[in-house]
């Protein structure tokens, strides 16, 4: 008996792996791409590199998995019993006295586990994740000078040295026919001609770089506090760093914001107090992020009642409820947290009510799922 149970348990997994990975995978590219494209067009236009965005996408994954999650977890269990009900799996398995509690056991087995690996997620890698963004953002807005030019325009890129361009392009970044005269330690003055250029902030150095390719630069002799002959230097392509920064700039510490804290330093500061920020944000914080991990094991409870369609007919409404529910559990829980962070409602009736009402509408919703299928499958035996 043991056996078949673990058949029947390895069998359910099986059929819901695909389904979730699919599911992860597509709702993670579909948030992620909205961001990407803001961020893109922000950093393109400030001059940011490529490897700036991407280590922002980064740190904004640990947040959208957090969305993801749920989400998957919901899709995979009701594509799985979906499938099986119209495959008569389902009235096949209840034939033989497995019911719909013992289908779904497997499926809240796994919303356990992904409930606790939540609390790891939701406590420790999205608050140093939500800081790491900020502090990235930071360092791409203010680090270097800044990479905006106009066409026609002179720019003081030092106190010795200007450059202006002919053409500029793509929000400043893009240059032709660029111009700049500067002047050294010695007192020689340098003018420099490229048919065209480009400017980026550089992530080693954290100051813009100037890439120009095809041109000259002449040392002009008269400028010079040796007269001197004057020389012509051509070249393909030099590189040219730009207001090098004496010293780095520095972000503000971690901790700030109630949301950058993990859970033991919300407990911490709970427990001796945090200047600037209040107790009941601290406390409607922690129960928040307690509160969406808690709600994971009950998602698939309610995905398998609801996705058991009435024989000969396929319905929509199941897969539209779940959403429903879903969204507006997670909508309500957001409000109440606002509500609770400034005072306007008390933490156990902003977050733990509706808390407490969805885990125990899930679990009502599969029982009288089951009791119903026992009791039509104890009718067709008293027909038969």
């Amino acid at each position: 008996m043991k056996q078949r149970a673990h058949i029947l348990d390895r069998y359910l997994l099986t059929q819901m792996a695909p389904p979730f990975a699919i599911a992860l995978l597509a709702m993670l590219v579909a948030l992620l791409l909205e961001r990407l494209l803001s961020l893109f067009d922000y950093l393109a236009s400030a001059g940011s590199s490529l490897g700036t965005c991407i280590a922002l996408l980064t740190d904004l994954l640990p947040h959208y998995f957090g969305i993801a999650l749920p989400a998957a977890l919901c899709i995979a269990v009701f594509l799985t019993i979906r499938g099986m009900s119209d495959n008569n799996e389902i009235d096949a398995l209840q034939a033989g006295r497995v019911s719909l509690m013992r289908i779904s056991r497997p499926f809240m087995i796994v919303g356990l586990l992904l409930g606790a690996a939540s609390v790891f997620l939701y406590g420790y890698i999205q608050p140093v994740a939500r800081y790491d963004y900020r502090a990235g953002f930071y360092f791409a807005e203010h680090t270097g000078w800044a990479p905006h030019l106009q066409a026609g325009m002179f720019a003081s890129t030092s106190s010795k040295a200007v450059m202006t361009a002919d053409s500029v392009s793509h929000a400043g970044t893009r240059l032709r026919r660029v111009f700049i005269r500067e002047v050294n330690a010695n007192g020689v003055a340098h003018i420099i001609t490229a048919r065209t250029g480009a400017l980026t902030i550089s992530e080693k150095t954290r100051s813009t770089r100037l890439d120009l390719w095809n041109g000259e630069i002449v040392d002009d002799p008269f400028q010079a506090t040796r007269p001197h002959k004057a020389t012509v230097t051509h070249f393909e392509h030099v590189v040219r760093v730009i207001d090098r920064p004496n010293k780095e700039t520095a972000f503000r510490s971690r901790g700030a914001d109630e949301r950058e804290l993990t859970l033991f330093e919300l407990a911490h500061d709970l427990r001796y107090g945090l200047p600037g920020i209040e107790y009941r944000t601290l406390r409607a914080e922690m129960d928040f992020r307690m509160a969406r991990a808690i709600a994971i094991p009950f998602i698939p409870p309610l995905a398998v009642a609801l996705a058991i369609s009435a024989r000969r007919r396929k319905s929509v409404w199941g897969l539209i409820a779940v959403a429903v529910i879903l969204i507006g559990f997670d909508q309500a829980l957001m409000f109440g947290h606002s509500l609770a962070s400034t005072g306007r409602l008390p933490i156990w009736l902003a977050i733990w009510v509706p808390e407490i009402v969805f885990c125990a509408g899930c679990l009502a919703a599969l029982l009288r799922r089951s009791r119903g299928s026992w009791r039509r499958r104890k009718l067709r035996r008293a027909r038969a």
